[in-house]
């Protein structure tokens, strides 16, 4: 899972049409203005279907088979041409023919001129095919084709979307991150002040006030980072779904314990086929089941039937439009092929397709066990991270209870200012931990509804 999460994520894409407002959809966008978007994951989700490049491109390519199915159709219908030629003789043929046919000497010949300068021909032709194996497969073969592209546009959109979820809550656990660094730089703001009083009255020293002001500065280079990489992120986001970089992002969503644990480890009446890609893989084995039978039947004969009508006239002179005899020609053929030895090609087709819908159909048993495993890894994974979630925010709150009173005590000035730095350093360790616990927790959720097919 984390392969293909890291895969998806390192195909971050560029921009397509916009919008999810109405009147971004009714009126001609100012493309030189940025604009603000404040969308929930769910319509950030919706906002990569319709933008990201790679989902575009898979709907393109349902275009493109339609297209090429509509290609196929027309091989059954009648081909209908029309024709012209014209011919200039600027030697006529010269045939022997014997001088005593005319009158000459026996034994000798005379040359005469066949034919006249010019031909014309102009006339029409008809072909229908009656019958062609693969054309006939094919032409039952496009409605499955069709559905292949299609689901492809599915698959696709799954997984943006799933990484869209991921790098979105990323972002909103990063932001509670930065809320808590605030409230500690506060805090420490505040003993920061209470220290410089006590230090005035002779009741700590210089170094106490160094040792928290050194604490303060690592807590707002701790933020600067965490901001910088919060940039980062909704760059990456943005990019993802197909969004101009200049355009103003704003995450609605909020992360808690009950949107997480809402409906979790039920996959209900799961089956394979709730996946994407198992219906992907089903209809790739179909295809491939079409190619065996397109070779098979590529064996037997084909049947045509062809026809033309054509006028021809002859001229010694260049007069085809004034007065003269136009002589029509016409005909009617049935023409049949039938394939007696083709060097052994077609059994060779046929078995290669065979191994290749044997792949397949071993593909798709191998989808069923990672199915399996990505269900029981979700499962896992998420009572893991939903205990470890409950330990951490338990371990979170006594740690600010630690806190609160180790700061009592000092302010009392029975506590010494190394008890309230190293309560301190534990609090944002607590903090730290429950916030990746927090975001463990939302991936792990994710996951699970990707790997039950609810996505």
């Amino acid at each position: 899972m984390k392969m293909l999460r890291n895969k998806c994520k390192a195909s971050l894409l560029t921009v397509a049409f916009v919008p999810l407002l109405l009147a971004a959809q009714t009126q001609p966008r100012d493309t030189t203005r940025p604009v603000r978007y404040e969308l929930s994951a769910a319509q950030a989700a919706e906002f990569a279907s319709k933008n990201n490049v790679q989902v575009k491109n898979a709907l393109l390519d349902v275009k493109i088979q339609e297209q090429t199915n509509r290609e196929l159709t027309g091989a059954a219908y009648p081909q209908i041409s029309a024709s012209g030629t014209m011919q200039y003789n600027l030697k006529l043929p010269v045939s022997l023919i014997p001088a005593e046919f005319f009158g000459g000497t026996p034994g000798t010949f005379e040359k005469l001129p066949f034919g006249v300068k010019w031909n014309a021909t102009a006339g029409v032709s008809i072909n229908q095919l009656l019958f062609d194996g693969q054309v006939f497969v094919g032409l039952q073969a496009r409605e499955t084709i069709l559905n292949f592209q299609q689901k492809n546009v599915e698959v696709t959109d799954m997984l943006i979307k799933t990484n869209i979820y991921k790098i979105y809550y990323q972002l909103v656990a990063s932001k509670r991150q930065i809320e808590l660094i605030d409230a500690n730089i506060e805090r420490f703001e505040k003993l920061l002040s209470d220290t410089r009083i006590m230090f005035e009255n002779g009741f700590s020293e210089k170094l106490d006030i160094d040792k928290v002001n050194v604490q303060l500065t690592n807590l707002q280079t701790e933020k600067l980072k965490a901001l910088n990489q919060i940039s980062n992120g909704f760059l990456g986001l943005k990019t993802l779904m197909g969004m101009p970089v200049r355009d103003e992002l704003v995450l609605t969503d909020t992360l808690n314990e009950a949107l997480i644990r809402d409906g979790m480890l039920d996959p209900g009446n799961f089956q394979y086929a709730d996946r994407k890609e198992f219906q992907y893989a089903q209809l790739g084995i179909k295809l491939n089941e079409y190619n065996i039978k397109r070779y098979k039947l590529s064996k037997l004969p084909t049947v045509s039937l062809n026809g033309y009508y054509n006028k021809n006239a002859q001229r010694n002179e260049f007069d085809f439009f004034a007065s003269g005899d136009w002589f029509d020609i016409s005909a009617i053929t049935l023409d049949i092929k039938v394939p007696i030895f083709t060097g052994f090609s077609n059994n060779a087709k046929i078995a290669r397709a065979k191994f290749e819908l044997q792949k397949s159909v071993n593909e798709l048993d191998n989808l069923k066990l990672v199915i399996d495993n990505d269900i029981e890894q979700a499962r896992i994974n998420f009572r893991s991270a939903i205990a470890s979630l409950d330990y951490q925010r338990k371990n979170m709150e006594l740690a600010e209870t630690v806190y609160l009173q180790t700061k009592r005590k000092y302010e009392a000035g029975t506590g010494s200012q190394t008890e309230i730095n190293a309560a301190q350093t534990e609090l944002k360790s607590a903090q730290t931990n429950y916030i990746t616990s927090l975001y463990d927790a939302i991936i792990a959720r994710v996951d699970f509804l990707k790997a039950t097919g609810k996505f």
